[in-house]
């Protein structure tokens, strides 16, 4: 699928150079189409947007983050999720390449109980975007709430911690900026370049994630039983799974908007509904075999930045969060994850083209 990916994104910027072509066919012949591909994602109209007006940039980061889980059944259900974490991390960027990063500075080991970080890859150009994403959870989890049915009071279980759940997810997402000459994206979450006027823009996009939940059902059952002491807990069986692996395929549609209230300051905020055909695998405790099924689900992706950005110096806050909701005849499955990151950076090494003007 990261490959498909690649492959759209390099074919968007081929049309964009096709279409460029038609209307500029004296300039073309000057230059290759590679070439005129690769200007084709940076198209923009610098009377809306501010370009990036150096080669590289650092810059460091502090992450929270959040994540939720929640499995349902039959009317019993269960609600997972660790405490916040607090990461830090460094992060590089050149062009449209931002990469970083982040680390639990609690849980620096790499063992199983300590690996707890957090990979992001970044590509910005004016037209299109993908996020690479790598996320691995520890085992601190906690039980948040429980409803087992009539009788069973869920306040017993509220804080409880329960280590015998790791969440994985891994995935890769792209989007299309259709506003893309007046509206930038990159201006609010990657600060390469700076909004000047206020503007929106519609967009499309795609993606893959590929999820695990490996889930100790034997400790689980054994840890609510020792919080209801003698009274017989009974769970339903679409509760009582070893581990559940699921692949999600979506395609996506929102709208971002990018509002300059100050010279140099940029909020931005944007929404997107994504269909989503999921295929999973999984098992349940005390079976052999296992089961699988394929659905088609509707998930949501938020965005919000604020920065201020002076083309040298910069700084801001973003915040994401992803839900992902899995609905069976069986049972219901809700995952949500997010962050919320505050930033400092400096871009240096200025461009051939701004020395000259400073030159002049």
């Amino acid at each position: 699928m990261k490959w498909v990916v690649i492959i759209l994104t390099a074919m968007l910027g081929f049309a964009t150079a096709v279409a460029q072509d038609s209307l500029h066919t004296d300039k073309s012949h000057d230059m290759g189409v590679i070439r005129q591909t690769i200007r084709g994602f940076d198209r923009l109209e610098d009377e809306y947007i501010e370009p990036q007006h150096y080669e590289f940039t650092v810059m460091g980061q502090v992450t929270r983050t959040y994540e939720s889980f929640e499995l349902s059944s039959n009317g019993q259900s269960i609600r997972l999720a660790p405490d916040g974490l607090t990461k830090v991390g460094p992060y590089f960027g050149w062009r449209w390449f931002f990469l970083g990063y982040t680390f639990d500075i609690k849980n620096i080991g790499f063992g199983h109980n300590g690996l707890k970080n957090q990979l992001d890859l970044s590509i910005y150009s004016s037209q299109v975007g993908i996020d690479i994403f790598y996320r691995r959870s520890g085992d601190d989890y906690k039980i948040r709430d429980v409803k087992l049915g009539y009788g069973v009071d869920g306040e017993l279980f509220e804080g409880m911690p329960f280590g015998g759940i790791d969440v994985g997810i891994t995935g890769v997402s792209a989007y299309y900026i259709f506003n893309h000459g007046r509206f930038s994206y990159p201006a609010a979450f990657s600060q390469s370049t700076c909004q000047k006027i206020s503007c929106g823009s519609w967009l499309a996009g795609a993606g893959y994630t590929h999820n695990t939940l490996d889930m100790d059902y034997d400790e689980l059952e054994q840890a609510l039983q020792n919080r209801m002491g003698t009274q017989e807990l009974e769970l339903d069986s679409g509760m009582m799974f070893k581990d559940i692996q699921y692949n999600d395929f979506m395609i996506s549609g929102g709208y971002a908007y990018n509002w300059v209230f100050a010279k140099n300051w940029l909020f931005c905020a944007s929404a997107q509904l994504a269909l989503s055909y999921k295929t999973s695998y999984g098992k349940v405790a005390d079976e052999k075999q296992g089961f699988d099924f394929s659905k088609v689900n509707l998930d949501g992706i938020w965005r919000f930045g604020l920065v201020y950005n002076n083309t040298r110096w910069y700084v801001g806050a973003s915040a994401i969060l992803r839900s992902n909701n899995y609905r069976t005849s069986r049972f219901k499955a809700n995952n949500i994850f997010g962050s919320f990151n505050a930033y400092i950076g400096y871009n240096f090494v200025l461009k051939s083209k701004y020395k000259k003007k400073k030159k002049v």
